[in-house]
């Protein structure tokens, strides 16, 4: 789960991490009284969804000349013009694809003197098993980019869990980012902060970038970008109570509500399918027959048939479906809930794009016998590979 940059800057601020103060809107009515209660006289005026590259991302409806999601406001009077100009517009930067998102709050926030600009991040390494920091010089850029073009640049350091930041993972991360001074002063106690707000309320990343160096040699959180693991969120109910469902696709929400995973994609065949690794396996062959997935939905192992029903409708809700492929592996999972799941899905919904399942395992000659009797017009395949050819053919036509 994501949250704005406002909500993590307030939670990494409890923790005693320091970050301007601000004040987030959401109507223009309330930008003047917003920027008054700030120190000013710079203010920045920034829009909040959830993507990265706000400050190089351009308004759809202001054209190719007009501010970013991020501007620089000398007066009460520029903030509201701002305000007025940003605030129900859609934002479209390289994270939100060509259709954007829509502004629907800002944050206005307090200036900053900048002397440097540095990224840190932190989240767990996989290759060493622990939580880690990862920290560059280059802040202010696309981490990806630093990657790609000066990957000598980024530096990490793993956290043994047992000790939490130590005073030498402390220095190991200032002299990666060249603190020297006060701001080393304050690195050395910003970085267990930010540690134990990553590992206390489960985070999956948090992000700081930039952390500046201000010109008076003190640190600042200048921009925050938290995600958590949505598994723990049970155990983090102020968490929970952060979520704006404005800013995800309504198929993932309501797949939320049946316990499934789904993820929505650009293609135009959809997949429902049970298990991680077959669900991928299943996109992975769609594509090497010439097609693109419009999803991936992993119904699980031991699904209902109301759970197969929700999955087969939020599937069929998607205008970009030209074709469905069931491709279903039944272990745990029956093959015959599968297909009772599916028929009732078609009955309640309807049918109007090609069909193809695959069905293989426990129960697997009963769900046949099911789908066969049915009456619809459904396409049958012996294997994943016999069913990734038949659901391009039919969607190629």
């Amino acid at each position: 789960m994501n949250i704005h940059e406002y909500q993590a800057k307030a939670l990494l601020k409890s923790y005693g991490a320091p970050v301007a103060d601000g004040v987030a809107i959401f109507s223009a009515d309330e930008a003047a009284a917003a920027a008054k209660q700030l120190p000013g006289p710079l203010y920045v005026v920034k829009s909040q969804i959830h993507a990265g590259g706000r400050g190089k991302g351009k308004f759809k409806e202001l054209g190719p000349d007009a501010k970013g999601g991020v501007r620089l406001a000398k007066s009460v009077e520029d903030v509201v013009a701002n305000s007025k100009e940003m605030l129900g517009h859609t934002l479209v930067t390289k994270q939100t694809g060509p259709a954007g998102k829509q502004v629907n709050r800002l944050y206005i926030e307090d200036g900053a003197d900048i002397d440097r600009e540095l990224y840190l991040s932190i989240l767990v390494d996989r290759s060493v098993g622990q939580v880690a920091f990862v920290v560059s010089t280059e802040g202010g850029m696309d981490i990806e980019t630093v990657a790609h073009d000066t990957p000598e640049k980024i530096i990490t350091v793993a956290i043994d869990p047992s000790t939490g930041v130590t005073a030498d993972n402390s220095a190991a991360i200032s002299d990666a980012l060249k603190l020297e001074g006060a701001a080393r002063e304050d690195g050395a106690k910003l970085f267990p902060i930010l540690y134990k707000a990553f590992v206390e309320k489960d985070m999956a990343l948090l992000e700081v970038n930039p952390l500046i160096v201000m010109t008076n040699g003190r640190l600042r959180v200048l921009d925050a970008k938290v995600s958590f693991d949505g598994n723990a969120l049970f155990r983090h109910e102020d968490i929970r109570a952060l979520r704006d469902t404005s800013e995800e696709d309504e198929k993932e929400i309501q797949a939320h509500e049946y316990d499934l995973a789904y993820v929505a994609l650009d293609g135009n065949i959809g997949c429902m399918v049970n298990g991680a690794g077959l669900a991928m396996a299943t996109m992975d062959i769609i594509k090497l027959y010439g097609a693109e997935p419009a999803n991936f939905l992993d119904v699980g192992g031991g699904a209902s048939k109301e759970k197969v029903t929700a999955a087969f409708k939020i599937i069929t809700a998607d205008p970009a479906v030209q074709g469905i492929l069931v491709n279903i592996f039944g272990g745990i999972m029956k093959c015959d809930v599968i297909a009772e799941g599916v028929l009732a899905a078609v009955k309640e919904v309807g049918l109007k794009v090609p069909l193809v399942v695959r069905l293989e395992g426990t129960n697997v000659e009963l769900g046949k016998k099911i789908i066969n009797e049915s009456g619809l017009n459904v396409i049958s395949a012996d294997d994943l590979d016999d069913a990734a050819q038949k659901i391009v053919k039919a969607v190629k036509g």
